[in-house]
């Protein structure tokens, strides 16, 4: 499997990354680092042929409160509940190969084997319908609105409840 752990040494290619596949929605690099730092084992990097294509970064937090973009978390909270994705991106060139539904599928055993019972996300970019596809569902809770939309028009958040029977990716 190409997706590997994350190190400190991949964040200048996280940034490059991040920078061509969120044109519309930047994080600086500070940001980006201190979730790696929070919380390493949850952060990942896509190689193929010896190139960073993608990234993953997630780490326990609060189901129903996404952090805002491009603003520091601070600390993890103490009593999480939730194991929150906060990305999952890929190049354009590496789409349509099944790397995100491998991400998915290594982060979903990540958060049993910590002994979370759910994960969520926002998703972004029509990406929607393949969260759905792997056992997401939308979340919706009142006040949310306006953090949703600071993600973009589609944001939508959404939970997967582990208890609930496996699903195919």
């Amino acid at each position: 499997m190409p997706w590997r752990p994350m190190t400190a040494e991949d964040l200048d290619e996280v940034q490059v990354l991040a920078d061509t596949i969120h044109v519309d929605h930047p994080e600086d690099r500070e940001v980006l680092a201190e979730r790696r730092r929070l919380y390493p084992q949850g952060c990942l990097m896509m190689i193929e042929d010896g190139r960073a294509i993608g990234y993953a970064l997630t780490h326990p937090w609060r189901l129903g409160e996404p952090p805002p973009l491009n603003e520091p978390l601070g600390k993890l909270p103490e009593a999480p509940t939730t194991y929150y994705i906060h990305d999952v991106a890929l190049l354009p060139t590496a789409r349509g190969k099944g790397y995100a539904a491998q991400a998915a599928n290594r982060l979903i055993e990540h958060a049993r084997a910590a002994g979370f019972d759910n994960l969520s996300l926002v998703a972004v970019n029509r990406s929607q319908a393949f969260w759905e596809r792997i056992g997401f569902r939308v979340l919706t809770r009142s006040g949310l609105e306006a953090k949703l939309t600071s993600y973009g028009p589609d944001a939508v958040l959404m939970v997967q409840d582990l208890a609930s029977p496996n699903r195919d990716a």
